[in-house]
């Protein structure tokens, strides 16, 4: 059935959508992924719309949307290893690990050398504890905890076990680096660019970031939001 979804990616029945399929998106930066999915669901009239893992506004790149009986399989989905590529901007810090709010906490990147930077990655390969950042759509009390956040609450996010399979520095033009992470389902790029930016000594966060794969499917396979509107459009 996946093979077939992604034979049919730019060639859309109306049919083949409602009973299920899998539909392969390259998110738009600024679109929430819950935007694509309410788009999709009302070019095509179907209910039964949803995607397989979030990607914040400010990140790009593939999101898995499934209808029809299709969306049993989101879960399954979901849990597949992941790949993003992106970039650090080191020196400083902010409340979101991104910049959804306003760089703080201003240090020195003099000392920063690529040797060390390096180094400093290769300690965050493996199974890691991570602290999701509270600015995230995790619940307490049934409230996503970045309402909480915003409210000014005191919000405490327990660490979890993560695993990163490869995290390569793939650039250096200092104070940005860019990277490329291979990891498992659960892990926050956000939350890995502070604690990168703290091992370092200096601060970091999240400038950019694109998810490049989730298990077989890649970026390279999927289509823009207006590309799959104009091909269901046609039909």
């Amino acid at each position: 059935m996946d093979e077939q979804a992604l034979d049919r990616n730019e060639n859309f029945q109306l049919s083949s959508l409602e009973s299920g399929d899998v539909i392969l998106i390259n998110k738009p930066l600024q679109w929430t992924s819950f935007d694509v999915v309410k788009k999709i669901r009302n070019t095509i009239k179907i209910k039964k719309v949803g995607h397989a893992g979030t990607l914040d506004p400010l990140a790009t790149g593939l999101l898995i949307v499934c209808t029809g009986k299709l969306t049993k399989k989101i879960n399954e989905y979901m849990a597949q290893e992941k790949e993003y590529t992106g970039t650090f901007t080191l020196g400083a810090t902010t409340p979101t690990y991104d910049l959804e709010s306003e760089p703080q906490n201003f240090q020195s990147i003099d000392a920063i050398t690529s040797e060390k930077i390096i180094e400093t990655a290769k300690k965050f390969v493996g199974e890691i504890m991570q602290t999701p950042p509270i600015h995230s759509a995790i619940k307490q009390k049934g409230k996503p905890v970045y309402l909480l956040a915003r409210k000014g609450a005191d919000v405490k996010l327990e660490p979890r076990k993560i695993i990163i399979h490869q995290f390569e520095i793939t650039n250096i033009e200092l104070p940005v680096i860019s990277f490329k992470v291979v990891c498992i389902t659960g892990t926050y790029i956000r939350s890995l660019a502070n604690d990168f930016g703290a091992a370092l000594g200096c601060g970091a966060y999240l400038s950019s970031l694109c998810r490049t794969r989730i298990g077989s499917f890649t970026l390279d396979q999927s289509i823009s939001i207006d590309e799959f509107i104009n091909s269901v459009s046609k039909k």
